[in-house]
């Protein structure tokens, strides 16, 4: 044996001789249970009017299964979820109730519910979690602990709708525009005559706890500009809560319907079959186009028809009838927020 092989025989010894055995790894602590004994709420029914809040108190009895002192001053939150009526709202929350008596392990809970009008029906007691944050913004995402609870009966009058138009109606492509909220009162249909927090945003900030409000003006409107870049997307306006939004209202903004079209072969022998390909601007839903032929002067008629790919691309089949010049378009109809459209007109001539 060469003294390099013994060298490298040495070496390789001693390295896996310092190869530490792996500690196993500490499993996880699971969460602490939550037992619910009861839900009260305050009152059994409750008027609102127009933008204001009705405080009701809310009083929990539970305990979380722990001595764990990092659960001393956990907060709670009641979740109830409609079970009757109609408003616009179809959950609530009575959040960061505090302990207030006993233990972690057996204690009352209290705070309150803020009720809206926009609620405008009957809301049941579905189930009770922790805080601090209903809506997770604080990375929490525990689900609330299921309780069959107490129902209260809401009025809600003089409730506040919410309007939108959208500067231009149909946002052209690569186009900035504008969108107007306007909030109301729905009984009268006049503006409440005060300045209202709104957020108006899109994408995923429709999403998020607090994306940034601004005020409207005293007849409630509020104008908000957009770079043409992410017109495609959900856009919405909120008036927020604490917990959940008082009122929203979300739409995608209408697009036109901008249609290509090109045939394989601009000539071809009677009855051949020609591929014609295209695709409509921004779509990628699969939506229906339509080819169509010129008859007469003036009547264009639909002769094959096929749906636009998620590339937002479509192939149709063209057929010359006759030897003579044959004119064709693409009809796009309707399609959800994409709006009616026709290529530019093209000739196979039938040979």
């Amino acid at each position: 044996m060469g003294m390099k092989t013994v060298r490298v025989l040495i070496a390789t010894l001693a390295m896996l001789g310092s190869v530490a055995v792996a500690a196993p790894a500490a499993q996880a602590v699971p969460d602490p249970q939550l037992t619910v004994t009861s839900v009260t709420l305050g009152r059994a029914t409750v008027a609102v009017s127009g933008l204001n809040m009705v405080a009701v108190p809310v009083t929990v009895k539970a305990g979380y299964d722990t001595t764990d002192p990092r659960y001393d001053n956990m907060l709670l939150n009641v979740v109830l979820k409609r079970s009757g009526g109609s408003g616009q709202v179809d959950l609530i929350v009575a959040g960061d109730l505090k302990r207030t008596a006993g233990s972690v392990r057996s204690g009352t809970w209290t705070g309150s519910l803020n009720v809206q009008s926009t609620a405008n029906g009957t809301f049941k007691v579905d189930g009770v979690g922790r805080g601090a944050n209903y809506d997770g913004s604080d990375g929490s995402m525990v689900s609330p602990t299921p309780f069959d609870g107490p129902s209260i009966a809401i009025t809600g009058v003089h409730v506040p709708k919410i309007g939108v138009s959208v500067i231009p109606k149909v946002i052209p492509f690569g186009s900035a525009y504008q969108l107007k909220a306007a909030v109301y009162d729905s009984a009268t249909g006049k503006p409440y005559g005060s300045r209202i927090l709104l957020q108006v945003v899109r994408d995923n900030l429709c999403f998020e706890y607090d994306a940034g409000s601004r005020y409207t003006t005293t007849a409630g409107i509020l104008v908000t500009s957009f770079p043409g870049k992410g017109g495609d997307v959900f856009h919405c306006v909120r008036i927020r809560g604490r917990y959940v939004d008082t009122l929203s209202l979300g739409f995608y903004p209408l697009r036109p319907g901008v249609v290509s079209a090109v045939p394989a072969k601009t000539s071809a022998p009677v009855g051949t079959i020609v591929g014609v390909n295209g695709s409509v601007a921004g779509l990628t839903a699969r939506c229906p186009v339509v080819l169509q032929r010129l008859y007469g002067s003036t009547q264009w008629r639909g002769v094959s028809s096929a749906r636009v790919r998620q590339s937002s691309r479509y192939t149709l089949n063209a057929q010359p009838a006759y030897a003579g010049n044959i004119h064709y378009r693409v009809s796009f109809p309707t399609c959800g927020r994409y709006q009616a459209g026709v290529s530019a007109p093209f000739i196979i001539r039938g040979i």
